[in-house]
C-alpha cells in the first residue's frame, strides 16, 4: 500500500531532521511492498543526502518507469548529475525538468547556472525569460501550474478556483483554468473561458494557441482556421505559427494549403519531427500513401509518434532495420510517455507481422498499460451509467417525448465499438450520390456532457434528467445538431454521423431526432475487441486499455442494444460486419433499403471513392473488400483469458458473429 500522507510528512521530517539513512531505509521497506513513484522519489532524494549516488541512480531509473514525464525526477537528475561533476548532463536533465515542469525555481536557476558556466548564452537567456514569466505569476497559480504538469488535475482546478475567486479577471488564472478543463473533456466551458481571456486580452498568444486548439477539438475546423491566420499574422514567419496554420487548413480539408505550408516550416526546420509527420499524416488521408511514408521515415529521428504512424497504415510492413531501431529505442530509460506508448505499439504490430505473435501482444500490453496507468476510467462505473440510461429511457420515456424533437431526416447515425467495421459502412453510404460522409462528430457526447452537470432530480444519475426536459429543449437540441454539423456537409440530402461511442445516447438522439436513422456496425466480439486492443486511439476510447474493460464494455454495449431494441422496435439496423463480407451486394442492398434510397452501383466500389477519411481504417477502406481481420485474434489466443471471463455469456449469442 502507498504511504498516507501522514507517513510521508513523518518521513520528510525524518529527512529534514539529518537522518538520511534512516529516511532512504523506511523508504525503501514502504517500496518493497508497493512500488509507488513518490516513494522512489522520495528514496532518490534520501539516497543523495546520503551520498550514495548509485543507489539514488537506481531508484530515479525506477521513477522514470514509472512516470516517464515526472519533471521532478529530472530535476533530482540534474542535481545529481552535477554533484557527481556532469555538468554537461546536468544542463540537458534540468532543461528536460522546465519542460515538464515549468514550476521548477530550482530548475531554471541551475540551468542558468551552468548554461553560462558551459558557454551556452542562448540557453541562459531562454531559462532567465523562463523564469522570469514564472515569477510573475501570483504563488497560487505557480502550484497550479506545478499540479497541472504532474497530472493531478482536481487539485489544480481546486487552487486555481480558489485564486479567481479573489482575481476573477486574471487572464492567466482563466487560461490555466481553461486549460485543466479541457484535460478533463470539458470543451464547453473551456472554449468560454479562453473567449473571456482573448476579450480581456486579444494580444494573449498562448491563450490563443489553447483558444484555437479547443475550437479544433470541437470540430469548428473554420473558426479554428480564422484564429490560427490572426496567429500567423503577428509573425507570418513564426515556423511554429505556420505549423499551426498548416494544422488547421489541413482540418478544412484544404491540403493544398497545408501541404505547401509545412513545407515552408520545413525549409526553415527541415527536420523538424512534429511537421514531418503531421505532414505524412496529411498526405495519408489524400491516399498518398508512398509520400506519406517517406515524410514518415524522415520524422523518426526526432518523432517516436512516426513509427507509430507508419505501423496505423495498416498495409505498411516494417524491415529488420526498422524494427531493430525501435527495440534499441524503447529501451531508453529518458524516453517521454508517450514516445514509449508510440513505440510499443508500433513494435506490436511490426512483431505480429512478423507471425510472433506473443511477443507482438508483449508490446501492446506494454503500450495499453502505460496508456491504462494514466487513465481515470471505471468499467463498474460505466456499467452503473449505461444501467441508469437503460433505466430511464423506457418505453414511457419514448412516450413521453414523442413529437417533441426537430423533424429532419438527414442524419445517419453509426454506432457501435471502435474497430467493428464502421468506417467501411461510412465509406460505402457516402460513396451514394445522396450522402454525405462526415467525421466521427462529438456533439451527442458534448451535449450528454452539459446535461449531466445540470442538477439531476431527486439526486438520481445521470441520465434522470432526460425526464424532466420540455418538450421544447428537445426540439432546440436537434434544430442545434443539423445547424452546427452543417459545416462538414457538401450538399447532399443525408450525412453519416459515425461516432461509436453514440450508442450510450440512442435515447436523447431519438427524442432530438425521431426520424434520424440508425444503424448499429456489429462484429463478432474477440475479433473486435483484440482490434480494439491493438489499436492507439487518440482520445475517448480509455475502456480499450485493458483486456477486462474491453470484454466489460463489449457486453454492457450489446446489453444497451438489447434494450433499444426492445423499446424502439425496428429503429436500429444492426448490421453483422462478417455478414457483410459473405453477402456483400445483399448487404448493401438491404442498408439503403433501410435508409429509403435507391441502389447505386458505385456503393459496392467504395474503395474508388475519393475522400478524406481520418479514422484509424483510412487505408483499409481504400481497398477492395477483404477478409483480412476475421479471426485475427486466434493468434492471441493464449492471452485472451481477461477478455473471455469479462465477454461471458456474449460469447455464446449467435447475433454477434461467428467466432471461427
Amino acid at each position: 500500500m502507498a504511504l498516507s500522507p501522514e507517513q510521508m510528512k513523518a518521513l520528510e521530517g525524518q529527512l529534514r531532521s539529518g537522518d538520511a539513512a534512516g529516511a532512504l531505509a523506511a523508504a525503501e521497506a514502504a517500496l518493497a511492498q508497493q512500488p509507488e513513484g513518490e516513494l522512489h522519489y522520495f528514496a532518490a532524494v534520501a539516497a543523495r543526502y546520503a551520498g550514495d549516488f548509485d543507489r539514488a541512480q537506481g531508484h530515479l531509473d525506477a521513477l522514470k518507469r514509472l512516470q516517464p514525464d515526472f519533471g521532478r525526477a529530472y530535476q533530482e537528475q540534474g542535481h545529481l548529475l552535477r554533484l557527481r561533476g556532469d555538468g554537461a548532463g546536468a544542463l540537458a536533465a534540468y532543461e528536460r525538468a522546465c519542460s515538464l515542469n515549468p514550476a521548477l525555481r530550482a530548475s531554471f536557476t541551475h540551468r542558468i547556472a551552468l548554461a553560462k558556466a558551459l558557454g551556452d548564452s542562448a540557453q541562459a537567456t531562454l531559462a532567465e525569460a523562463q523564469l522570469g514569466a514564472l515569477d510573475a505569476l501570483p504563488q497560487p497559480l505557480q502550484l497550479v501550474v506545478s499540479l497541472l504538469s504532474e497530472g493531478k488535475l482536481r487539485a489544480a482546478e481546486q487552487h486555481c478556483r480558489a485564486f479567481l475567486k479573489g482575481s476573477p479577471k486574471h487572464a492567466e488564472g482563466m487560461r490555466l483554468l481553461a486549460d485543466i478543463a479541457q484535460r478533463l473533456g470539458e470543451l464547453a466551458d473551456a472554449e468560454f473561458l479562453l473567449e473571456s481571456v482573448l476579450a480581456f486580452q486579444p494580444d494573449h498568444i498562448t491563450a490563443r494557441i489553447d483558444y484555437l486548439r479547443v475550437l479544433r477539438k470541437r470540430q469548428k475546423f473554420e473558426a479554428a482556421r480564422a484564429e490560427a491566420a490572426k496567429l500567423l499574422a503577428t509573425a507570418p514567419d513564426n515556423p511554429q505559427y505556420q505549423s499551426i496554420y498548416a494544422i488547421e487548413c489541413m482540418q478544412c480539408g484544404d491540403y493544398d494549403t497545408a501541404l505547401e505550408t509545412f513545407d515552408a516550416v520545413l525549409k526553415t526546420l527541415p527536420e523538424d519531427g512534429a511537421t514531418l509527420t503531421a505532414k505524412g499524416h496529411a498526405l495519408k488521408t489524400l491516399g498518398q500513401q508512398d509520400a506519406a511514408i517517406a515524410a514518415y521515415k524522415a520524422a523518426r529521428a526526432k518523432a517516436a509518434e512516426a513509427y507509430y504512424a507508419l505501423a496505423n497504415l495498416k498495409t505498411y510492413r516494417f524491415d529488420s532495420a526498422l524494427l531493430e531501431e525501435m527495440r534499441r529505442k524503447v529501451e531508453d530509460i529518458d524516453l517521454g510517455h508517450m514516445d514509449r506508448v508510440h513505440l510499443h505499439f508500433a513494435l506490436g504490430k511490426a512483431l505480429e507481422d512478423q507471425g510472433e505473435a506473443e511477443a507482438a501482444f508483449g508490446h501492446y500490453l506494454a503500450g495499453n498499460g502505460l496508456k491504462r496507468a494514466q487513465s481515470r476510467y471505471s468499467a463498474a462505473r460505466m456499467h452503473e451509467d449505461l444501467t441508469a440510461t437503460a433505466s430511464v429511457c423506457d418505453a414511457d420515456f419514448f412516450r413521453q417525448v414523442a413529437g417533441a424533437g426537430y423533424d429532419a431526416p438527414d442524419p445517419i447515425f453509426i454506432v457501435g465499438l471502435p474497430r467493428a467495421g464502421s468506417t467501411l459502412l461510412e465509406q460505402i453510404l457516402a460513396s451514394h450520390s445522396a450522402i454525405d460522409g462526415t467525421l466521427e462528430l462529438p456533439h451527442v457526447v458534448a451535449l450528454a456532457q452539459r446535461l449531466r452537470r445540470r442538477p439531476q432530480p431527486e439526486g438520481q444519475p445521470f441520465p434522470a434528467v432526460l425526464k424532466t426536459l420540455e418538450p421544447s429543449e428537445y426540439h432546440a437540441f436537434g434544430k442545434s445538431y443539423i445547424e452546427e454539423t452543417a459545416i462538414h456537409r457538401a450538399g447532399a440530402p443525408f450525412f453519416t454521423d459515425k461516432m461509436p461511442n453514440n450508442f450510450r445516447h440512442l435515447g436523447l438522439i431519438k427524442a432530438m431526432l425521431p426520424n434520424a436513422k440508425i444503424i448499429d456496425a456489429r462484429r463478432n466480439p474477440l475479433d473486435c475487441c483484440v482490434s480494439g486492443f491493438k489499436q492507439l486511439f487518440a482520445e475517448g476510447q480509455e475502456f480499450s486499455y485493458d483486456l477486462a474493460d474491453l470484454g466489460h464494455y463489449y457486453a454492457d454495449y450489446v446489453a444497451l442494444m438489447d434494450h433499444w431494441d426492445a423499446v424502439m422496435p425496428g429503429a436500429v439496423l444492426r448490421v453483422q460486419h462478417e455478414t457483410l463480407l459473405e453477402d456483400f451486394e445483399g448487404e448493401v442492398r438491404r442498408l439503403l433499403a433501410y435508409l429509403g434510397l435507391p441502389f447505386e452501383e458505385q456503393c459496392l466500389r467504395f474503395h474508388e471513392t475519393a475522400r478524406s477519411v481520418r479514422t484509424a481504417s483510412s487505408e483499409q477502406v481504400r481497398r477492395p473488400l477483404n477478409r483480412d481481420g476475421v479471426g485475427q485474434w486466434k493468434a492471441f489466443e493464449a492471452q485472451l483469458g481477461p477478455l473471455r471471463a469479462a465477454l461471458g455469456p456474449v460469447l455464446k449469442r449467435s447475433d454477434v458473429g461467428p467466432l471461427t
